[in-house]
């Protein structure tokens, strides 16, 4: 759900190509907000669910505004060490027709991406951003074989077919390489993978997750190497939608618990705090049968409380969940509370536990947790 960044994206890359010096760094709202001010005319919009086609789904649509493949997951290494990653691509249109330039730079299409590792015993969170237009190679996405890629940071199949699927991705003192393969299978979100975020036509997004795809591979952090293997998640959607004005942020979640069942859920935040109606989530059988969760069917309360000493956001890495109907309730903790990225604008994105029990059953499980929106306006 919550990949409305892409619109934030566009602000961001636009203001540094028309001045000198980098952007300062700006709040994901602002952002949003300004983004929200362009026109979407002569975009296409996500309007009625329809059948996902694949291998072609699994690239680019560049008829729509904005697109992502995201990928976060838990490692560890056979002595029981602990990582979490997250490899994120967006997309970005700035014009609904193809550019009338022969230059070999022209293109409508921005690529962004961000690349973090935490690790868990060496108490450390690392995060690196990088832009790049859609051409001369410098970024790019396809469908056959599959691939999305800005420079050297990449995810592509190996075969044929989607999986296996190699992720690579080095910057500093942090580099990853992993190879996924999958053990659920695809699921569609909302109606039949149309996901509403808001009134009016069109406010949607096409949303699709594979949320098991057992990992492996290694990591190396600060000159030390780890082999690793682990679970990972992938998001899929595309859109031309923004953020209403009443909404001020959004937190999401993706749970893979012990007895093989996968939980998606996002809170769409509103200025006066409450949470709005197009909240949504997923509960997903061990089977793979996928059940739509709406507002009414799950509540989320924050718990603990970590302020950043660097955007002065306070961030709940503390909750607890509860869907009423399944008699099921978890508590979610971030493994590390300082998984804040910092890079153009500041959002929490990072590794979480979780335990908890449904009816009399103990219940434990991994994900990720993302929250927008609690940073100050500059």
């Amino acid at each position: 759900m919550r990949r409305f960044l892409p619109c934030l994206a566009a602000a961001i890359l636009l203001a540094a190509c028309r001045q000198e010096a980098p952007p300062a760094k700006i709040s994901a709202v602002a952002a949003l907000s300004a983004s929200g001010a362009q026109s979407a005319e002569g975009f296409a919009r996500a309007l009625a669910p329809r059948p996902f086609d694949f291998p072609a789904d699994h690239g680019p649509h560049p008829n729509f505004e904005t697109e992502w493949w995201y990928f976060t997951g838990n490692l560890q290494t056979a002595e029981g060490r602990r990582f979490g990653f997250q490899l994120t691509f967006f997309r970005r249109a700035l014009a609904a027709e193809d550019l009338s330039r022969e230059s070999a730079w022209a293109t409508r299409q921005l690529y962004f991406a961000h690349f973090t590792l935490s690790d868990i015993e060496g108490r450390s969170f690392h995060s690196f951003e990088r832009f790049a237009r859609g051409a001369l190679g410098l970024a790019e996405a396809g469908a056959t074989p599959f691939r999305v890629a800005i420079e050297d940071w990449q995810a592509e199949s190996v075969s044929e077919s989607l999986f296996p699927l190699a992720l690579e991705a080095q910057d500093g003192e942090a580099r990853l390489e992993l190879e996924l393969s999958d053990a659920q299978g695809w699921v569609a979100h909302g109606d039949a993978g149309l996901s509403r975020k808001g009134e009016g036509e069109g406010n949607a997004s096409y949303y699709y997750s594979y949320p098991r795809l057992p990992a492996r591979g290694k990591i190396e952090i600060a000159g030390q190497t780890f082999a690793v293997e682990g679970e990972a998640w992938l998001d899929r959607e595309w859109s031309t939608s923004v953020l209403a004005p009443e909404q001020q942020g959004w937190d999401w979640f993706s749970l893979q618990l012990g007895d093989g069942r996968e939980l998606m859920l996002f809170q769409l935040r509103r200025q006066d705090g409450s949470r709005d109606p197009f909240s949504a989530g997923t509960l997903i059988a061990a089977d793979g049968k996928a059940e739509s969760l709406k507002a009414g069917d799950f509540e989320l309360e924050p718990l603990d409380l970590w302020k950043s000493p660097r955007s002065g956001a306070s961030y709940p890495t503390r909750w607890r969940l509860k869907l009423p109907r399944h008699g099921l309730e978890l508590e979610t903790k971030a493994l590390l509370e300082d998984q804040e990225l910092d890079v153009s604008f500041s959002y929490w994105e990072g590794a979480v536990d979780a335990e908890g029990k449904e009816g009399d059953e103990p219940l434990r499980g991994r994900g990720y947790l993302e929250m927008v929106g609690y940073a100050e306006k500059p």
